[in-house]
Parts: structure tokens; C-alpha cells; sequence
């Protein structure tokens, strides 16, 4: 059942928040903001493929 919710919550956030990757952000140049975003959605990735 956990899973089930990462797994929804990695399609949402693949609709709507930016990609950085095909951004070829700068992790070392990214704001406070951004880098939030890159950990929450490798949290919510790293949860769904458990």
C-alpha cells in the first residue's frame, strides 16, 4: 500500500514539477528552492522502486 502512494506520487510530481535534468542544472549553482525539489522527488522515486 505504501508503495501504491510513492508510485502515484512519482507521476504528479513527473507532471508538475520542472525536470532539472533536461534543465542540465548545476547542482553546485542551484538555489535552496531547486535543490528541495531535486531531494524530494529522489525521496519519492527512491520510495517507489522499494
Amino acid at each position: 500500500m505504501k508503495k501504491d502512494v510513492f508510485k502515484i506520487l512519482a507521476r504528479l510530481n513527473k507532471a508538475v514539477l520542472p525536470s532539472f535534468t533536461k534543465k542540465r542544472l548545476d547542482l553546485a549553482k542551484a538555489s535552496k528552492l531547486q535543490m528541495a525539489i531535486f531531494g524530494y522527488k529522489l525521496w519519492v522515486t527512491k520510495n517507489a522502486l522499494d
